[in-house]
């Protein structure tokens, strides 16, 4: 199995590397360019479910990180 990459960036965006499929809640297939994509998180992007940098000026702030 290939490995997939998901990295959560501070109050910023998901970060998704590897061999992926990323389907809408229809099931409908999103035509991905490359094995790098990134997903927004603040829910403001124009271009959902992928990100635009908009969480930079809509005062977007979330910090996760793995605990052990």
């Amino acid at each position: 199995m290939a490995d997939v990459k998901v990295n959560v960036r501070p109050n910023g965006p998901l970060i998704i590397e590897g061999p992926i499929t990323l389907l809408d809640a229809e099931g409908q297939e999103f035509k991905l360019e490359s094995e790098r994509i990134v997903l927004c998180r603040c829910g403001q992007s124009s271009k959902k479910p992928f990100c635009d940098a908009t969480h930079r000026t809509c005062g977007f702030e979330s910090t996760v990180s793995a605990t052990a």
